[in-house]
């Protein structure tokens, strides 16, 4: 990952709608929350929950697909985990096995890598 991608993703998530809407998605992986939901469930006018959103994709953190006439957000898990290592490449001087984050994260498992062919369960 080069630096300005990662200040764009954290540029994104500095701002606290921005902050829940990326954590709320993240618990609903791997099926993601349609855009009147994350609006509803955050008490975020649609407008600008649609600003908020339009934001964190072009960051890189969450991606849209549209289902007829709902358009669904998945938090990019795989994108997270890129910055996250991003920022502890260096940690103990290039050992971040040393920093203890796997015992840090161990309690709050995310979600397995997803491949980018990652097929979304059909709506019911």
């Amino acid at each position: 990952m080069e630096s300005e991608t990662a200040i764009l993703a954290l540029a994104a998530l500095a701002q606290s709608t921005r902050l829940d809407v990326f954590r709320l998605l993240v618990k609903h992986e791997p099926d993601g929350l349609a855009a009147g939901d994350i609006a509803k469930a955050l008490a975020v006018p649609q407008n600008t929950m649609s600003s908020h959103l339009s934001i964190l994709s072009r960051a890189g953190l969450v991606s849209a697909q549209r289902f007829s006439r709902s358009i669904v957000y998945r938090a990019d898990v795989d994108a997270m985990r890129s910055l996250i290592a991003f920022l502890v490449r260096d940690c103990c001087d290039g050992h971040p096995e040393l920093c203890s984050l796997e015992e840090a994260l161990r309690g709050n498992a995310c979600c397995a890598p997803t491949p980018k062919s990652h097929q979304r369960r059909k709506q019911p």
